[in-house]
C-alpha cells in the first residue's frame, strides 16, 4: 500500500469514528487515559484536516491532533425521551444498599376498625414489661354493637390463665350483675384498661397504662357503646382521666369528653363488694340507673 492509499483509508476510518459518535449523540469525546500525542507528517495531517468538516474538529497544535468538540445533530433529528415520573423510577440501591423502609401510613392507629383488626393490630403484644410475665393477653368479650360496656382495671389470675375478662368471682359476681337488669355477658362487652395482667395483681405503672389504653379507646371507638360503666377507682380515674376519687362520683353520669354522646357511670368493682357485701345496695342503685338509662326512661 503507497503513501496515498494510507491516506484514503485513514481519511475513511476517521469519518466513520465521527459518524459513529454523532448516532450516540455524544458532543465531546475525550480519552479514557491520557496518550501521548500522534505525530503526523504535514502532508497527512493536512490532508485530513481538508477531509473533515470544518465544525466538527478543532486541532489543538500542528504537533499534537486531538479531537475535542462534535458538532450536535440538527434539533429535529434528536429524538427526546419524556422524563420519567419520579413515582414510578425504579429504586435504585448500590450494591450494598439495603431498600429504604416504606413511610409511615397516614392513617393512624386509633382509625376506625373492627374489633377483629384491632384485635389483629394488637398482637402478641409487647409495648410494655408485662408481656413477660403474662400467660394470656385479655382483649375483651361480649357484642360488638353492645350498648352497654364494663371497662375495670386489669386482669386477674383467672382471666390471665383463660384470655378472658371476668371470669373469676368477681366475674361470676358481675354477670349477676348484669343479669339483674334484664341483660346477657353476650349482649354486653366486657374489657380492662390493661391487656395484661400485673404480676401478684399489684397496680398498673404509668407507662402500661400509656401502652395499652389506646386499644381501649380503639374498642370503645369501634363498639359506640351509650354507655360505659367503670369498675372501681383505678379504671374510673384511668378512663376518665381525673383524680377524683369514685366515692364522689359514684352512680353520676359522666359525660366522656373523647367520645361525645357516650356517657361513663362509675360504679364499685365487683372484687370490692366481695370484700364489702354492705356497698351491695349502693351498686344496686347504679345498676338501676343503667337499666333506666338503656331504657330511655333518663335522659341527658
Amino acid at each position: 500500500m503507497d503513501a496515498c492509499d494510507e491516506l484514503l483509508e485513514l481519511i475513511t476510518q476517521a469519518k466513520e469514528h465521527l459518524r459513529y459518535y454523532q448516532e450516540l449523540g455524544l458532543t465531546h469525546v475525550g480519552a479514557a487515559e491520557e496518550k501521548p500525542p500522534v505525530k503526523l507528517s504535514p502532508v497527512v495531517e493536512q490532508a485530513v484536516i481538508s477531509a473533515l468538516p470544518p465544525a466538527a474538529v478543532t486541532l489543538a497544535s500542528s504537533n499534537a491532533p486531538s479531537i475535542e468538540t462534535v458538532a450536535p445533530p440538527p434539533a429535529e433529528a434528536v429524538e427526546t425521551t419524556p422524563a420519567m415520573n419520579t413515582k414510578d423510577q425504579p429504586e435504585l440501591l448500590s450494591l450494598f444498599d439495603a431498600p429504604a423502609a416504606p413511610a409511615a401510613s397516614a392513617a393512624a392507629p386509633t382509625a376506625n376498625k373492627t374489633l377483629e383488626d384491632i384485635r389483629r393490630d394488637l398482637g402478641e403484644c409487647q409495648r410494655c414489661k408485662l408481656w413477660t410475665t403474662r400467660t394470656n393477653i385479655v382483649f375483651g368479650e361480649g357484642s360488638p354493637r353492645a350498648e352497654l360496656m364494663f371497662v375495670g382495671e386489669a386482669p386477674g389470675a383467672d382471666e390471665d390463665a383463660t384470655g378472658r375478662p371476668f371470669v373469676g368471682r368477681a366475674g361470676q359476681l358481675l354477670t349477676k350483675m348484669i343479669e339483674a337488669i334484664g341483660l346477657k355477658r353476650e349482649d354486653v362487652y366486657i374489657a380492662n384498661i390493661l391487656k395484661s395482667r400485673p404480676p401478684g395483681n399489684r397496680n398498673p405503672e404509668a407507662d402500661e397504662s400509656k401502652a395499652c389504653k389506646p386499644f381501649l379507646l380503639r374498642q370503645i371507638t369501634a363498639i359506640k357503646p351509650k354507655l360505659i360503666v367503670t369498675l372501681g377507682n383505678p379504671a374510673t380515674q384511668g378512663l376518665l382521666e381525673t383524680k377524683v376519687g369514685i366515692t364522689k362520683i359514684r352512680g353520676e353520669f359522666q359525660p366522656y369528653p373523647r367520645f361525645p354522646g357516650i356517657y361513663v357511670l362509675p360504679t364499685f368493682h365487683p372484687a370490692y363488694l366481695l370484700r364489702s357485701p354492705d356497698k351491695k345496695r349502693e351498686a344496686w342503685e347504679d345498676l338501676k340507673k343503667v337499666r333506666a338509662f338503656l331504657r330511655g326512661e333518663i335522659t341527658l
